[in-house]
């Protein structure tokens, strides 16, 4: 990726949804869901995810919801950054664009969900914490037997927050 190119960070469309199918296809350890999940992802839960592209490219998603029971928390559900775009702090921007728009303004914790092996999600998540000067904690959520019977590695569940300071855009 040619460095000097800016890359647009934007709420997704529906007609983005097979690109960031292909991304996550190319982001292993990430789980790829169906297409259709990705178009709900950017249809129905658009102002809550964000999409990178450089110039005609998807570099980055996020997608993310509000959970129902808890409003004032916001689920990131998967992060991508393609291999080209990595090691510029992209999926950190990303979800401060999120965070920053006017539908979040009741967002004051975050939640996801990260395997142990995982180590750049948890490099991501633990950053997002420190500059937001907010408590981190861990707990163990989705086990590898009793509910991945055997076939995906455990998930801890992070929660971030209360947040004390985002800055919002209008």
């Amino acid at each position: 990726m040619n460095t000097s190119r800016s890359i647009l960070i934007r709420p997704p469309v529906l007609d983005d949804a097979t690109a960031v199918h292909q991304l996550i296809k190319e982001c292993p350890p990430l789980d790829p869901n169906s297409l259709y999940c990705n178009l709900l992802q950017c249809s129905h839960f658009a102002k809550t995810s964000a999409i990178a592209e450089s110039g005609d490219s998807v570099v980055g998603f996020i997608s993310g919801y509000s959970i129902p029971q808890r409003p004032d928390s916001l689920f990131v559900w998967q992060v991508a950054v393609s291999e080209q775009a990595r090691g510029f702090g992209l999926a950190a921007q990303m979800l401060a664009h999120i965070l920053s728009r006017p539908e979040c303004e009741g967002i004051h914790y975050l939640e996801t969900t990260i395997t142990p092996s995982n180590k750049s999600s948890w490099r991501l998540f633990r950053k997002v914490a420190e500059e937001h000067t907010a408590e981190l904690r861990v707990s163990d959520w989705l086990d590898e037997e009793q509910h991945f019977n055997g076939q995906h590695e455990s998930e801890e569940l992070l929660r971030i927050g209360p947040f004390n300071s985002i800055r919002r855009v209008s």
